[in-house]
């Protein structure tokens, strides 16, 4: 038996970095992944995912502020680049792109709403037919160079990093003690960072009063650029609620550029529920056809008829806010119901503090769901 400060399962991109956050203050961490380094079973795979300060509250724009500053601080530790900014916009009828504006504003975050003509004059290809939501802030980040990065900094500071080595149990002994087993042995620890998301109710389910997850199998696809890739932003539209067009589109779309494969286009949480175990990693024909319809009817600047799907998972709550909260030693991080990855360093911070008795995050991430 191997005896550490914390055990954290799951080598994506949130357990590594709680490795990293942990490993820094001084603590024994080893970090335990399942699967192979690079594997594509979860949430974290892939070259692209979006960075926006452009949430309508304050929480969540300093949790993405803060994630801003340690990105920039993962890269110059392990001089890697992982976030670009490229800008991005928002458009559509949903009347939710006017509380976003204000909370931006209240926020004090960039931002300019933009004429139809003038977002089609700088983003050619993308179609508008609303007013558009600016926020020059916005940008891009490389998920797998990210998730290697993590890690490379957690080893780096002292922290044990073993894949292909599945949990098989947690047995809680006590408040500060736990025994988390494996195939391989086991580990004796005062807390484990359970950051599993999709595996979380199989794995913690009994063991921390977590809400209603949702786990679905989400499938964007890279269709082909006709313009230069480095020209476009990170983009999203809504449509508004009944109309016919978010029937046929599933309520929006978010976008961004992936350079060497192409635009990334995808819907939102709306993929069809799957375990995590077995999976088929097979697009949703009718949803496949919509969004290729999507490409053909709004974005000019890609050939829908040249497409890559691709395969993740979502892990939802029923109010799409995180899980990040501790029951006696064990420490639970999941639920990002596909907008977390901006925040990862900064989330890394918060399990690390929830680990070492430090101050809790925001109630609104705690186990019992509330309104906010």
């Amino acid at each position: 038996m191997t005896q550490v400060d914390v055990v954290v399962i799951g080598g994506g991109a949130m357990g590594s970095a709680a490795a990293w956050q942990l490993a820094r203050r001084g603590a024994q961490v080893v970090l335990l992944e399942q699967y192979e380094a690079g594997h594509t079973n979860g949430a974290s795979h892939g070259a692209s995912r979006i960075f926006r300060l452009s949430y309508p509250d304050t929480v969540h724009v300093g949790l993405a502020r803060e994630a801003r500053r340690l990105w920039r601080e993962l890269e110059d530790e392990t001089g890697t680049q992982l976030l670009t900014v490229t800008g991005g916009v928002d458009h559509g009828d949903h009347p939710d792109l006017q509380i976003l504006a204000d909370g931006l504003a209240a926020a004090g975050v960039p931002h300019s709403w933009l004429s139809p003509a003038e977002a089609a004059e700088r983003w050619p290809g993308i179609r508008f037919d609303t007013r558009a939501l600016f926020h020059p802030d916005s940008g891009r980040l490389h998920a797998d160079r990210s998730v290697e990065a993590l890690q490379a900094a957690a080893a780096k500071s002292g922290a044990v990093v073993r894949h292909s080595t599945p949990v098989t149990s947690i047995e809680v002994l006590g408040e500060d003690a736990v025994l988390v087993h494996t195939g391989d042995g086991s580990y004796r620890a005062r807390r484990v960072v359970a950051a599993v998301n999709a595996w979380a109710a199989k794995l913690v389910g009994g063991l921390a009063p977590l809400p209603p997850l949702r786990v679905t199998q989400e499938q964007p696809a890279h269709f082909g650029a006709r313009a230069a890739e480095d020209g476009w932003p990170s983009f999203g539209h809504r449509f508004a609620d009944g109309t016919a067009a978010a029937g046929a589109f599933y309520g929006g779309i978010y976008g961004l550029a992936t350079p060497g494969e192409g635009i990334k286009v995808g819907f939102h949480g709306v993929g069809p529920e799957v375990d995590p175990d077995h999976r088929d990693f097979t697009p949703e024909p009718a949803q496949l056809a919509a969004l290729r319809e999507y490409a053909r009817r709004w974005l000019p600047g890609v050939d829908a008829d040249v497409f890559t799907p691709i395969s993740c998972t979502y892990t939802t709550t029923p109010d799409a806010t995180f899980v990040l909260d501790r029951h006696g030693p064990v420490v639970v991080a999941t639920g990002f119901s596909g907008h977390g990855f901006k925040f990862v360093p900064a989330i890394g911070r918060v399990l690390a503090d929830l680990a070492t008795d430090g101050p809790r995050p925001d109630p609104r991430f705690a186990f019992a769901r509330r309104a906010f």
